[in-house]
């Protein structure tokens, strides 16, 4: 095709974009008996050879492009990107579609050669923009240059939100990261976008085309790579950027650059718009105007390479690429990829020794042209290239079958993220490109085909990636639905999960829908249809909440209420630390006479909890008590069944035998450091008791109750003291200790403080769980001081408090002249007050006398393991009502229930 035919017609057909010029193009070529056309894209010719292909059939129609040839032996039509027309075939007709790319920095050479030489032998035709019209009478001076129209028309409209702009935009950008940062948006907001980039291979670029074009997404995220002829229903073009990088530096667009991508809006008779969006500053009035009239300034040069190359030597391939045009509106093109690489393989020394005759520098220059689908001009490219040289120069002058095999197989894989999956369909674009030169590889159909079904299988995994991350497609489904005017169908599904129209939109945890569908416009008729099956299943529910055991519910963190492992209600501060409230969740769905079905059922619930968790502290609450007996019950009750001693101490002296016996068979044991019924020290209890104070004060320490089973935890230091007496603990030291354990230990301590000073024992130790200096700290707490070191050993004694005498009997009780009884008399069972001390026991005590008596010991039948009471002292004056009580033969008879063993097996019970 290197000569002109004199008589063959040349025609430029120019205008902007939707005026039918490729159209035109195809119905001429097959008007005549062979033709052959070039399109900018291999997408593009691939999309016109399956045009043509169903008008003509396959054997008539051949595909060449530089990674795929289809080759019927009697093909009449021709279907190529320019790069790879055959130059040397005849044909009747020839076109060239978007002509203007002559002025192309990158690919204008290509275009310009086949301006000057390219012809058909009966008809020409030029196809492009009106910009070019000045240079082609200049450069084809015969060509018949006829004016096109665009079929509707292209209006601006200014910027918008990226929210709000209409369906079928397509929204442009210029780098892979900002058109995903924009996908990413549009996913949230729209439900879903198409994407196309420059660096999809053609089959991943067509499906995520298909899938825009066929209505399951609005949206179409893109490069200028739409603005070669892909024909699209867009409606609006909105520019997020008017920047790009060129290949060497940022510029701003130009206005015919800027026209071919907004031309995409609009199609066949329907009119377009286009406008900016994001961070794109509005158009300019100039820019608008020239858009929307479609005029421009026109092209001042293209770009030229001489295509008449010699193949002598390398040195004569080199210079005649340099050589220059003498026609002023011509541009050498000087650094094209083919010429760039045949400079880095032309120093390579190797390469040099081999590069000798005509054939070798022929075949080196033809491998020059293997294009780098990276576009990164590595040197792992040009190592690649050199060693397809080296092995086509050498032997049998093929390609190695297994160093083909392998270099094909590293890149069959699937795995790994979107741009992971994009290298790899451009390395085996490469070598699909490779294997289409049937001289270069053993069995071309073969690698052919591999390479094919490799880069198809790379092509969908990179669709399959982009839809999952770019494309709700159930919002997308709803979308279509709704715009067809339909309703949506929405149920609930026994799993509690909420479908509308099939897909799921949410789930129910117990009275609550909780939504997942995406923040978009459709989000809010979703949701409506939602709630419209809501009423229904949230009626089935309280039905189920009335019938259900009360194992189906528990108590959550924070006093939440859990049915199903989900939260349905919550307690609430009430009249008092014993009647708390009962609140359900907020969820505007539940009216009146459900919350009120659900309230009444989970009061039955919690009354039985606190039954059969706190049954012995209710019982505290209808015992007939009276005087101290009744005060004490009623702190008790206030702490949830713990009380400091020093908060109670006047009130416990001020019991008489009978109100002791009635808190006895309550449950209530006195201790010298607490009061507390022992029952409510069981897990489940404290755990009941840790949740009433917190929700009655508003308090919930982070650490909560104590593990199962624990009498000792270090203290937290947001629990408070308060806190701890609730639960059944005290805290003395750095420590918490269960009530029934301090008392123990306490008790361990008196004993030793008998003697007089006294060191800490490995029994203290052992029985607390701690070490020294943490003892040191809880005797402290207990009442002992740190007296003088024996032996480096230091002792302890302790403090001097003023006694505290129990009120004679006769000023509790005026109704009884009874003889008051001495200061210091115990009561059967009542274990004294720390501190208190009979006679000149505790002077003794300090002193070191030798008085073991010290503390008073613990009552008879005290805490199981605990020290047992001393023997009484010869010396020491008798107490009366010390030990048990004994009957006389002469005076009234006691009660069975009164006797000291039946008040010895009621505290044991209650143990």
């Amino acid at each position: 095709m290197n000569s002109v035919f004199e008589d063959g017609r040349i025609t430029a057909m120019l205008g902007p974009t939707n005026t039918g010029k490729t159209y035109f193009a195809i119905e001429r070529m097959l008007g005549h008996a062979s033709g052959m056309i070039g399109f900018p894209l291999r997408l593009l010719a691939r999309e016109n050879y399956e045009r043509v292909v169903s008008l003509k059939g396959k054997n008539a129609v051949a595909l060449i492009t530089g990674e795929e040839k289809i080759l019927p032996p009697h093909a009449r039509y021709f279907i190529c990107t320019v790069e790879s027309m055959p130059v040397d075939r005849v044909v009747d007709f020839l076109a060239i579609d978007e002509i203007q790319l002559c002025g192309d920095r990158e690919r204008g050479h290509v275009f310009t050669d086949r301006l000057l030489h390219a012809r058909g032998r009966q008809e020409t035709m030029f196809l492009g923009s009106d910009i070019i019209r000045p240079l082609i009478r200049k450069l084809v001076p015969k060509a018949e240059i006829v004016g096109r129209q665009r079929m509707s028309r292209l209006t601006y409209t200014g910027p918008r939100k990226l929210t709000r702009l209409p369906r079928r935009t397509a929204i442009v950008a210029f780098s892979a990261a900002d058109v995903y940062v924009l996908a990413e948006i549009v996913r949230r907001q729209r439900g879903g976008a198409a994407v196309v980039l420059g660096a999809l291979s053609p089959r991943a670029r067509n499906a995520q085309v298909a899938m825009y074009q066929e209505g399951e997404v609005d949206y179409l995220i893109a490069t200028d790579a739409i603005g070669m002829g892909l024909n699209m229903d867009v409606d609006h073009v909105a520019f997020a950027e008017d920047m790009k990088f060129d290949g060497r530096a940022p510029r701003r667009l130009t206005p015919p650059e800027m026209a071919q991508i907004a031309g995409r809006a609009g199609r066949h008779m329907n009119d377009g718009t286009f406008g900016v969006t994001g961070d794109c500053p509005p158009l300019d009035e100039e820019m608008v105007e020239a858009l929307e009239s479609h005029r421009f300034d026109p092209l001042r040069h293209v770009y030229w390479r001489n295509s008449r190359m010699s193949f002598r030597s390398l040195g004569d391939l080199q210079r005649s690429l340099e050589l220059r045009t003498d026609q002023p509106h011509m541009i050498r093109k000087r650094d094209g990829e083919d010429q760039r690489t045949l400079e880095s393989l032309a120093r390579m020394e190797a390469v040099v020794e081999r590069a000798t005759g005509p054939d070798r520098v022929r075949l080196l220059w033809d491998i020059c042209q293997i294009p780098d689908f990276r576009k990164t001009m590595s040197e792992s490219h040009a190592n690649l290239l050199a060693k397809i040289f080296f092995d086509l120069t050498d032997g049998p002058e093929c390609l190695e079958t297994d160093w083909v095999a392998n270099q094909v197989s590293r890149f069959d894989r699937t795995d790994g993220d979107i741009d992971t999956l994009v290298n790899r369909i451009a390395h085996i674009r490469t070598w699909t490109y490779i294997t289409h030169r049937a001289d270069w590889v053993s069995d071309p159909v073969h690698w052919q085909a591999q390479t094919r079904a490799v880069e198809d299988r790379l092509s969908d995994a990179l669709h399959d990636k982009l839809t999952q991350r770019f494309v709700d497609k159930r919002a997308a489904l709803f979308l279509r639905k709704l715009k067809d005017g339909g309703n949506l169908a929405a149920a609930v599904k026994p799993d509690s999960t909420v479908v509308v129209e099939g897909h799921a939109v949410g789930h129910m945890e117990g009275l609550k829908f909780v939504p997942d569908v995406v923040d978009s416009t459709n989000a809010k008729p979703v949701l409506a249809a939602a709630r419209k099956v809501l009423p229904e299943e949230l009626a089935r529910r309280t039905g189920q909440i009335e019938s259900a055991d009360n194992a189906a519910f528990s108590i959550g963190p924070k006093g939440t209420v859990i049915w199903l492992g989900a939260e349905i209600a919550s307690l609430e501060a009430g009249a008092d630390i014993l009647s708390p409230q009962i609140r359900v969740v907020n969820e505007e769905m539940i009216d009146g006479e459900m919350r009120k079905r659900i309230e009444t059922r989970l009061r039955t619930w919690l009354t039985g909890e606190m039954e059969e968790r706190l049954g012995p502290l209710l019982a505290i609450k209808t015992a007939e008590l009276e005087g101290a007996a009744r005060g004490i019950g009623f702190q008790v009750l206030e702490g949830i069944g713990g009380v400091s001693a020093d908060q109670i101490g006047g009130l416990r002296r001020d019991l008489d035998d009978e109100q002791r016996k009635s808190l006895a068979r309550l449950g209530i044991r006195f201790g010298t450091e607490t009061v507390f019924l022992p029952v409510l020290l069981k897990p489940k209890a404290v755990e009941f008791r840790a949740m009433l104070w917190s929700v009655f004060s508003g308090q919930f320490p982070e650490g909560g109750p104590p593990p199962a089973g624990r009498v000792m935890i270090t203290r937290a230091e947001d629990a408070s003291d308060a806190f701890y007496l609730a639960i059944g603990y005290k805290r003395v030291g750095g420590h918490a200790v269960r009530a029934d354990m301090l008392e123990r230990v306490a008790q361990m301590v008196r004993q030793a403080a008998r003697e007089g000073a006294f060191a800490i024992s490995a029994d203290m130790l052992s029985l607390a769980g701690v070490g020294h200096e943490a003892m040191a700290e809880i005797l402290k707490d207990l009442g002992y001081r740190r007296g003088e070191d024996v032996e480096e050993q230091p002792r302890f004694i302790a403090r001097r408090r003023q006694e505290q005498k129990r009120r004679p009997e006769g000023e509790r009780k005026a109704d009884q002249n009874s003889k008051s009884e001495g200061d210091g008399k115990a009561e059967r069972g009542d274990k004294p007050e720390r501190g208190r001390k009979p006679g000149n026991s505790g002077k003794a005590a300090q002193d070191g006398s030798g008085d073991k008596r010290g503390r008073n010991a613990g009552p008879k039948g005290g805490q199981k393991g605990g020290p047992r009471k001393p023997k009484r002292q010869d010396d020491r004056p008798k107490r009366q009502n010390s030990g048990p009580k004994v009957i006389s033969s002469n005076g009234p008879a006691m009660r069975p229930e009164d006797s000291p063993f039946a008040v010895l097996q009621q505290l044991k019970l209650a143990k």
